[in-house]
Protein backbone atom coordinates (compact mmCIF):
# COMPACT_ATOMS: atom_id res chain seq x y z
CA UNK A 1 0.00 0.00 0.00
CA UNK A 2 2.91 2.41 0.78
CA UNK A 3 6.14 3.48 -0.60
CA UNK A 4 7.78 3.23 2.95
CA UNK A 5 6.71 0.79 5.98
CA UNK A 6 7.73 1.54 9.34
CA UNK A 7 7.91 -0.88 12.47
CA UNK A 8 8.39 0.50 15.96
CA UNK A 9 8.19 -1.29 19.14
CA UNK A 10 10.64 -1.70 22.35
CA UNK A 11 13.79 -3.18 22.47
CA UNK A 12 14.55 -7.21 21.18
CA UNK A 13 10.86 -7.61 20.27
CA UNK A 14 11.58 -9.00 17.50
CA UNK A 15 11.09 -6.07 14.52
CA UNK A 16 14.86 -6.69 12.68
CA UNK A 17 14.02 -10.33 12.69
CA UNK A 18 10.37 -10.06 11.18
CA UNK A 19 11.63 -7.33 8.70
CA UNK A 20 14.52 -9.46 7.67
CA UNK A 21 12.14 -12.29 6.69
CA UNK A 22 9.61 -10.28 4.76
CA UNK A 23 12.35 -8.00 3.15
CA UNK A 24 14.53 -11.42 2.38
CA UNK A 25 16.65 -10.38 -1.17
CA UNK A 26 16.13 -6.74 -0.55
CA UNK A 27 19.37 -4.56 0.06
CA UNK A 28 20.23 -4.42 4.27
CA UNK A 29 21.83 -1.49 6.46
CA UNK A 30 21.59 -0.51 9.71
CA UNK A 31 22.79 2.47 11.49
CA UNK A 32 23.58 0.50 14.47
CA UNK A 33 27.05 0.81 12.73
CA UNK A 34 28.72 4.09 13.88
CA UNK A 35 30.79 4.44 10.45
CA UNK A 36 27.17 3.76 8.48
CA UNK A 37 25.05 6.45 11.05
CA UNK A 38 27.96 8.76 10.35
CA UNK A 39 27.15 8.51 6.61
CA UNK A 40 23.76 8.92 6.75
CA UNK A 41 23.87 11.79 8.87
CA UNK A 42 26.30 13.82 7.29
CA UNK A 43 25.78 12.59 3.17
CA UNK A 44 22.59 11.96 3.45
CA UNK A 45 22.28 12.75 -0.42
CA UNK A 46 24.39 10.06 -0.98
CA UNK A 47 23.42 7.60 1.58
CA UNK A 48 20.52 5.32 -0.88
CA UNK A 49 22.91 5.72 -3.95
CA UNK A 50 25.22 3.63 -2.18
CA UNK A 51 21.84 1.75 -0.87
CA UNK A 52 19.59 1.90 -3.21
CA UNK A 53 15.80 1.07 -2.89
CA UNK A 54 14.45 -1.30 -2.52
CA UNK A 55 16.03 -1.53 1.17
CA UNK A 56 15.85 -2.32 4.82
CA UNK A 57 17.20 0.06 7.25
CA UNK A 58 17.67 -0.80 10.74
CA UNK A 59 17.91 1.71 13.70
CA UNK A 60 16.55 4.87 11.44
CA UNK A 61 15.73 7.16 14.44
CA UNK A 62 19.45 7.21 14.72
CA UNK A 63 19.59 9.38 11.37
CA UNK A 64 16.56 11.46 11.25
CA UNK A 65 18.12 12.82 7.68
CA UNK A 66 17.36 10.16 5.57
CA UNK A 67 13.64 11.08 5.97
CA UNK A 68 13.80 13.79 4.07
CA UNK A 69 15.73 11.83 1.04
CA UNK A 70 13.02 8.85 1.70
CA UNK A 71 10.41 11.87 1.01
CA UNK A 72 12.25 12.95 -2.28
CA UNK A 73 12.62 9.16 -3.84
CA UNK A 74 8.97 8.74 -3.21
CA UNK A 75 7.68 11.75 -5.12
CA UNK A 76 10.16 11.84 -7.60
CA UNK A 77 9.81 7.10 -7.96
CA UNK A 78 6.10 7.00 -7.28
CA UNK A 79 6.95 2.93 -6.36
CA UNK A 80 5.49 0.75 -3.93
CA UNK A 81 7.67 -1.33 -1.37
CA UNK A 82 10.60 0.67 -1.37
CA UNK A 83 11.88 1.25 2.13
CA UNK A 84 11.67 -1.14 5.00
CA UNK A 85 12.89 0.57 8.31
CA UNK A 86 12.28 -0.10 12.39
CA UNK A 87 13.02 1.63 15.25
CA UNK A 88 12.33 1.51 19.42
CA UNK A 89 10.71 4.51 19.63
CA UNK A 90 7.40 5.82 18.80
CA UNK A 91 6.98 7.19 15.32
CA UNK A 92 6.00 11.10 17.07
CA UNK A 93 9.48 11.23 18.77
CA UNK A 94 11.38 10.33 15.52
CA UNK A 95 11.74 13.80 14.13
CA UNK A 96 10.89 13.87 10.51
CA UNK A 97 8.30 12.05 10.14
CA UNK A 98 5.22 13.93 10.57
CA UNK A 99 6.85 16.64 8.50
CA UNK A 100 8.15 14.81 5.69
CA UNK A 101 6.31 11.19 5.31
CA UNK A 102 2.53 12.06 6.16
CA UNK A 103 0.68 9.75 3.81
CA UNK A 104 3.54 7.72 2.54
CA UNK A 105 4.50 5.50 5.01
CA UNK A 106 2.45 2.36 6.48
CA UNK A 107 3.26 2.30 10.53
CA UNK A 108 2.94 -0.67 12.38
CA UNK A 109 3.95 -0.94 16.31
CA UNK A 110 5.31 -4.33 17.80
CA UNK A 111 5.18 -5.33 20.85
CA UNK A 112 6.29 -8.58 22.18
CA UNK A 113 4.23 -11.69 22.14
CA UNK A 114 0.36 -12.07 22.53
CA UNK A 115 -0.95 -15.40 23.58
CA UNK A 116 -2.70 -15.69 20.38
CA UNK A 117 0.67 -15.64 18.96
CA UNK A 118 2.12 -18.17 21.11
CA UNK A 119 -0.51 -20.79 20.72
CA UNK A 120 -0.72 -20.20 16.98
CA UNK A 121 -4.33 -18.59 16.69
CA UNK A 122 -5.42 -17.01 13.33
CA UNK A 123 -7.98 -14.78 14.40
CA UNK A 124 -6.99 -11.17 13.76
CA UNK A 125 -9.88 -9.53 15.31
CA UNK A 126 -9.08 -6.50 17.48
CA UNK A 127 -10.60 -7.55 20.98
CA UNK A 128 -14.42 -6.17 21.92
CA UNK A 129 -16.98 -8.08 23.95
CA UNK A 130 -19.58 -8.83 21.47
CA UNK A 131 -21.16 -11.88 20.71
CA UNK A 132 -19.11 -11.32 16.91
CA UNK A 133 -15.98 -11.70 18.37
CA UNK A 134 -16.48 -14.51 21.04
CA UNK A 135 -18.35 -16.60 18.09
CA UNK A 136 -15.39 -16.09 15.49
CA UNK A 137 -12.52 -16.53 18.50
CA UNK A 138 -14.66 -19.73 20.18
CA UNK A 139 -13.74 -21.69 16.86
CA UNK A 140 -9.97 -21.25 18.40
CA UNK A 141 -9.38 -21.63 21.68
CA UNK A 142 -6.37 -22.79 23.72
CA UNK A 143 -6.34 -24.11 27.01
CA UNK A 144 -4.26 -22.24 29.35
CA UNK A 145 -4.53 -23.48 33.25
CA UNK A 146 -4.19 -20.63 36.17
CA UNK A 147 -0.68 -21.29 37.15
CA UNK A 148 0.55 -21.07 33.31
CA UNK A 149 -1.39 -17.75 33.24
CA UNK A 150 0.37 -16.81 36.41
CA UNK A 151 3.71 -18.01 34.54
CA UNK A 152 3.49 -16.16 31.55
CA UNK A 153 2.57 -13.11 33.24
CA UNK A 154 5.46 -13.18 34.86
CA UNK A 155 8.00 -14.63 32.61
CA UNK A 156 6.56 -11.76 30.58
CA UNK A 157 6.54 -11.72 26.30
CA UNK A 158 9.74 -11.53 24.81
CA UNK A 159 10.44 -13.66 22.53
CA UNK A 160 14.12 -15.11 23.17
CA UNK A 161 12.18 -16.23 26.83
CA UNK A 162 9.90 -17.42 24.53
CA UNK A 163 12.09 -19.81 22.32
CA UNK A 164 14.74 -20.53 24.82
CA UNK A 165 12.47 -21.88 28.02
CA UNK A 166 15.99 -22.22 29.87
CA UNK A 167 17.36 -18.11 29.35
CA UNK A 168 17.78 -17.58 32.98
CA UNK A 169 14.89 -14.67 33.19
CA UNK A 170 16.54 -12.49 35.95
CA UNK A 171 19.70 -12.17 33.59
CA UNK A 172 17.47 -11.57 30.50
CA UNK A 173 15.72 -8.63 32.07
CA UNK A 174 19.11 -7.18 33.78
CA UNK A 175 21.15 -7.24 30.47
CA UNK A 176 17.59 -5.66 28.68
CA UNK A 177 17.76 -2.48 31.08
CA UNK A 178 21.11 -2.14 31.30
CA UNK A 179 21.20 -2.26 27.68
CA UNK A 180 17.84 0.34 27.07
CA UNK A 181 19.55 2.76 29.11
CA UNK A 182 22.88 2.85 27.44
CA UNK A 183 21.83 3.07 24.45
CA UNK A 184 17.51 4.28 23.60
CA UNK A 185 17.61 6.29 26.76
CA UNK A 186 20.47 8.41 26.14
CA UNK A 187 19.36 9.07 22.32
CA UNK A 188 16.63 10.24 23.22
CA UNK A 189 17.89 12.70 26.16
CA UNK A 190 20.63 13.96 28.17
CA UNK A 191 20.47 11.66 31.17
CA UNK A 192 23.70 11.97 33.20
CA UNK A 193 22.48 10.35 36.34
CA UNK A 194 21.61 6.90 34.72
CA UNK A 195 20.94 5.12 38.58
CA UNK A 196 18.31 7.68 39.07
CA UNK A 197 16.71 6.74 36.05
CA UNK A 198 16.61 2.97 37.02
CA UNK A 199 15.15 3.97 40.37
CA UNK A 200 12.38 5.79 38.06
CA UNK A 201 11.74 2.70 36.23
CA UNK A 202 11.57 0.81 39.68
CA UNK A 203 8.94 3.40 40.79
CA UNK A 204 7.23 3.36 37.63
CA UNK A 205 6.50 -0.66 36.98
CA UNK A 206 5.80 -0.06 40.73
CA UNK A 207 2.68 1.69 39.62
CA UNK A 208 1.68 -0.49 36.87
CA UNK A 209 -2.18 -0.57 37.19
CA UNK A 210 -2.39 2.51 39.09
CA UNK A 211 -3.63 6.29 38.38
CA UNK A 212 -0.40 8.22 37.40
CA UNK A 213 1.25 10.46 40.05
CA UNK A 214 4.30 12.50 38.56
CA UNK A 215 4.58 14.42 41.61
CA UNK A 216 4.85 10.98 44.16
CA UNK A 217 7.11 9.12 41.57
CA UNK A 218 9.25 12.30 41.62
CA UNK A 219 9.46 11.96 45.34
CA UNK A 220 10.41 8.72 45.36
CA UNK A 221 13.09 8.92 43.13
CA UNK A 222 14.94 12.25 44.40
CA UNK A 223 14.05 14.73 40.93
CA UNK A 224 11.79 17.21 39.98
CA UNK A 225 8.11 16.99 39.16
CA UNK A 226 9.20 18.84 35.41
CA UNK A 227 12.24 15.87 35.19
CA UNK A 228 9.76 12.99 36.16
CA UNK A 229 7.20 13.91 33.51
CA UNK A 230 10.48 14.19 30.76
CA UNK A 231 11.23 10.43 32.05
CA UNK A 232 8.22 9.20 31.62
CA UNK A 233 7.63 10.43 28.25
CA UNK A 234 10.72 8.27 27.53
CA UNK A 235 9.60 5.21 28.75
CA UNK A 236 6.32 6.01 26.74
CA UNK A 237 8.17 6.63 23.53
CA UNK A 238 10.06 3.75 23.86
CA UNK A 239 7.20 1.78 24.36
CA UNK A 240 7.72 0.47 27.99
CA UNK A 241 4.76 2.27 29.59
CA UNK A 242 1.22 2.95 27.83
CA UNK A 243 -0.95 5.22 29.31
CA UNK A 244 -4.85 4.74 29.34
CA UNK A 245 -6.63 8.04 29.31
CA UNK A 246 -9.92 8.38 30.91
CA UNK A 247 -13.13 8.39 29.05
CA UNK A 248 -14.77 12.54 28.70
CA UNK A 249 -16.68 13.96 26.56
CA UNK A 250 -18.77 17.27 26.95
CA UNK A 251 -21.29 15.62 29.48
CA UNK A 252 -18.86 13.77 31.97
CA UNK A 253 -17.96 17.12 34.18
CA UNK A 254 -17.55 14.66 36.88
CA UNK A 255 -14.82 12.38 35.28
CA UNK A 256 -10.98 12.62 36.37
CA UNK A 257 -8.67 13.56 33.64
CA UNK A 258 -5.54 11.63 35.18
CA UNK A 259 -4.23 8.94 33.06
CA UNK A 260 -3.70 4.79 34.28
CA UNK A 261 0.06 3.85 33.43
CA UNK A 262 0.76 0.59 32.27
CA UNK A 263 3.79 -1.57 31.93
CA UNK A 264 3.33 -2.88 28.36
CA UNK A 265 5.54 -6.36 29.14
CA UNK A 266 4.74 -7.53 32.52
CA UNK A 267 8.16 -9.49 32.96
CA UNK A 268 10.24 -6.45 33.34
CA UNK A 269 7.45 -4.74 35.54
CA UNK A 270 8.44 -8.36 37.92
CA UNK A 271 11.92 -7.94 37.36
CA UNK A 272 12.23 -4.08 38.26
CA UNK A 273 9.59 -4.93 41.34
CA UNK A 274 11.42 -7.79 42.59
CA UNK A 275 8.55 -10.58 42.36
CA UNK A 276 11.18 -13.37 41.26
CA UNK A 277 8.77 -15.72 40.59
CA UNK A 278 5.68 -16.46 39.74
CA UNK A 279 4.52 -18.31 42.77
CA UNK A 280 5.26 -15.07 44.88
CA UNK A 281 3.58 -12.71 42.44
CA UNK A 282 0.21 -14.45 42.45
CA UNK A 283 -0.04 -14.30 45.81
CA UNK A 284 1.75 -11.02 46.72
CA UNK A 285 -0.18 -7.68 46.89
CA UNK A 286 0.66 -6.28 43.29
CA UNK A 287 -1.51 -9.60 41.78
CA UNK A 288 -4.46 -7.57 40.83
CA UNK A 289 -2.22 -4.75 39.25
CA UNK A 290 -0.34 -7.26 37.47
CA UNK A 291 -3.22 -9.25 35.85
CA UNK A 292 -4.83 -5.91 35.02
CA UNK A 293 -1.45 -5.19 33.32
CA UNK A 294 -1.37 -7.91 31.33
CA UNK A 295 -4.86 -7.96 29.95
CA UNK A 296 -4.58 -4.21 28.88
CA UNK A 297 -1.62 -5.47 27.26
CA UNK A 298 -2.93 -8.00 25.46
CA UNK A 299 -5.88 -6.51 24.41
CA UNK A 300 -3.65 -3.34 22.93
CA UNK A 301 -1.85 -6.23 21.10
CA UNK A 302 -4.99 -6.80 19.40
CA UNK A 303 -5.39 -3.76 17.90
CA UNK A 304 -1.92 -2.99 17.13
CA UNK A 305 -1.60 -6.28 15.49
CA UNK A 306 -4.46 -5.65 13.41
CA UNK A 307 -2.65 -2.47 12.48
CA UNK A 308 -4.84 0.17 14.68
CA UNK A 309 -2.27 2.29 15.79
CA UNK A 310 -4.71 4.31 18.30
CA UNK A 311 -6.83 1.53 20.08
CA UNK A 312 -10.29 3.38 21.31
CA UNK A 313 -9.43 2.18 24.57
CA UNK A 314 -10.09 4.50 28.01
CA UNK A 315 -11.49 3.99 31.60
CA UNK A 316 -13.90 5.65 33.42
CA UNK A 317 -13.70 7.07 37.00
CA UNK A 318 -15.28 10.11 38.41
CA UNK A 319 -14.80 11.87 41.65
CA UNK A 320 -16.85 9.74 43.99
CA UNK A 321 -13.85 7.12 42.69
CA UNK A 322 -16.71 4.60 41.01
CA UNK A 323 -14.34 2.88 38.30
CA UNK A 324 -14.86 0.84 35.34
CA UNK A 325 -10.97 -0.52 34.55
CA UNK A 326 -11.56 -0.32 30.97
CA UNK A 327 -13.62 0.79 28.11
CA UNK A 328 -13.63 0.08 24.58
CA UNK A 329 -15.51 2.57 21.72
CA UNK A 330 -17.06 1.09 18.56
CA UNK A 331 -19.19 3.32 16.84
CA UNK A 332 -19.99 5.74 19.36
CA UNK A 333 -21.06 2.58 21.90
CA UNK A 334 -19.03 2.31 24.99
CA UNK A 335 -18.26 -1.44 25.86
CA UNK A 336 -17.65 -1.66 29.05
CA UNK A 337 -14.87 -4.20 30.54
CA UNK A 338 -13.89 -5.29 34.38
CA UNK A 339 -10.42 -7.26 35.41
CA UNK A 340 -10.29 -9.25 37.55
CA UNK A 341 -7.49 -12.02 38.88
CA UNK A 342 -9.92 -14.21 40.50
CA UNK A 343 -11.97 -17.11 39.38
CA UNK A 344 -15.41 -16.77 40.50
CA UNK A 345 -16.86 -13.47 39.02
CA UNK A 346 -19.74 -12.03 40.58
CA UNK A 347 -23.13 -9.97 39.32
CA UNK A 348 -21.76 -6.95 41.74
CA UNK A 349 -18.31 -6.79 39.57
CA UNK A 350 -20.01 -5.25 37.14
CA UNK A 351 -22.30 -2.90 39.27
CA UNK A 352 -20.43 -0.18 37.84
CA UNK A 353 -21.24 -0.15 34.19
CA UNK A 354 -24.80 0.91 35.37
CA UNK A 355 -22.90 4.43 35.51
CA UNK A 356 -22.75 4.85 31.86
CA UNK A 357 -26.36 4.47 31.42
CA UNK A 358 -26.84 7.49 33.29
CA UNK A 359 -24.34 9.80 31.32
CA UNK A 360 -26.22 11.64 28.68
CA UNK A 361 -25.18 10.97 25.00
CA UNK A 362 -23.67 7.67 26.08
CA UNK A 363 -24.94 4.01 24.43
CA UNK A 364 -23.57 0.97 26.74
CA UNK A 365 -22.98 -1.77 24.55
CA UNK A 366 -22.22 -5.50 26.21
CA UNK A 367 -19.03 -5.80 28.39
CA UNK A 368 -17.90 -8.82 30.86
CA UNK A 369 -15.38 -9.78 33.38
CA UNK A 370 -12.04 -10.47 31.92
CA UNK A 371 -11.10 -12.95 34.37
CA UNK A 372 -9.56 -16.48 35.28
CA UNK A 373 -12.90 -18.84 35.09
CA UNK A 374 -12.81 -21.13 32.31
CA UNK A 375 -15.92 -20.95 30.68
CA UNK A 376 -17.50 -18.03 28.80
CA UNK A 377 -21.04 -17.40 30.45
CA UNK A 378 -23.40 -14.74 30.82
CA UNK A 379 -23.37 -12.87 33.63
CA UNK A 380 -26.40 -10.19 33.47
CA UNK A 381 -28.03 -9.64 30.89
CA UNK A 382 -25.39 -8.41 28.18
CA UNK A 383 -22.53 -9.20 30.00
CA UNK A 384 -20.25 -12.26 30.20
CA UNK A 385 -17.42 -13.92 32.47
CA UNK A 386 -14.44 -13.79 29.63
CA UNK A 387 -11.87 -16.19 30.03
CA UNK A 388 -7.92 -15.11 29.53
CA UNK A 389 -8.16 -17.60 26.27
CA UNK A 390 -10.66 -15.33 24.61
CA UNK A 391 -8.63 -12.32 24.50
Amino acid sequence: MFGAVLVAGPRQVGKTTMLEKITSGVGYVTLDDPIVRAGAEEESGTFFKDNPPPVFVDEIQKAPALFEQIKLYLDRERKKGQFFMCGSQQFKMMKGISESLAGRIGLVTLLGFSLREEYGIECHAPFIPTEEYFAERKSQLFDISYDEVWQRIHRGSMPELYSNPDFNWQMFYGAYVRTYIERDVRELSEIGDTVKFTRFMVAAAASTGQLLNLASLARDVGISQPTAERWLSILVASNIVYLLHPYSNNITKRAIKTPKLYFLDTGLAAYLTKWNTSDVLKNGAMAGAFFESFVISEIIKSYYNKGILEPPLYFYRDKDRNEIDLLIEENGVLHPIEMKKHADPVKRDTDTFALLEKIPGIQRGSGGVVCLYDKLVTLRNSDKVIPINYL
